[in-house]
């Protein structure tokens, strides 16, 4: 049975399958040897959070679970595609959502047309796409900011519409990076309850440096420390 909610696409195998990755960003290793699986055993239970020590590391891992780079060695499939060739990086890139703490937004851009160009990656046509967006920015609570310019929203409320605009597709992997770090608490405790409101429809990886944020948000929470995944 598909589970009910926002979206239909739920992903019922193992969606993420890392198996002595290693990463390599320009002359550094951010990720050294990391071993982990993302499960959704259960709708509402499927997001992992990952502690890191330096936000390299964060960005790292997203890009390489997100078809933007490669693993430099190990085994890496992500929704049953092989993410060292060319085609498996290529066949799940309209199939991830990627949000980020540090995106930079373009001068002007309202919130309304942050969440409408995250939509691009779905398969329907423009007015499907208008009500996709619609949807979701009514889910998140973002219609009354919608017509307002990312730049000048609160930065919870920004995060929100980052959130927003990854989710905005439907995504089967949700891949956010240090989207929760550095906030207070109450905004936390709300853009927690968003991303595992999302999470049932997708899974979720929550990669971050706030350990707090992320025994709030996710349902299991691995250690990467000097590149190296160290504990459950």
């Amino acid at each position: 049975m598909v589970p009910s909610g926002y979206g239909s696409a739920y992903v019922r195998a193992d969606p993420v399958l890392a198996a002595g990755i290693g990463v390599r960003r320009g002359g550094s290793w951010p990720i050294r040897s990391a071993s982990f699986r993302i499960s959704a055993p259960e709708p509402g239970r499927s997001v992992l959070g990952i502690l890191i020590d330096h936000p390299a590391q964060a960005a790292a891992l997203v890009d390489v679970l997100a078809g933007v780079t490669r693993p430099a060695y190990g085994e890496l499939r992500v929704l049953g595609h092989d993410m060292a060739t060319i085609r498996g990086r290529v066949a799940v890139r309209h199939r991830v959502g990627v949000a980020r703490r540090a995106a930079r937004p373009l001068p002007g851009l309202h919130i309304r047309g942050l969440v409408e160009h995250g939509t691009r990656l779905a398969s329907r046509n423009r007015s499907d796409r208008s009500l996709l967006a619609a949807a979701i920015l009514d889910r998140l609570s973002l219609l009354p900011w919608a017509d307002v310019a990312l730049r000048a929203a609160p930065d919870a409320v920004a995060r929100r519409a980052r959130l927003a605009a990854a989710a905005a597709h439907q995504p089967e992997l949700l891949l956010l990076d240090a989207l929760l770090d550095g906030l207070p608490l109450r905004d936390v405790t709300a853009l927690a309850d968003a991303v595992r409101d999302l999470s049932r429809d997708s899974a979720v990886l929550l990669a971050g440096c706030d350990r707090e944020a992320l025994l709030l948000t996710c349902d299991d929470v691995l250690v990467l420390a000097n590149g190296v995944l160290v504990s459950a």
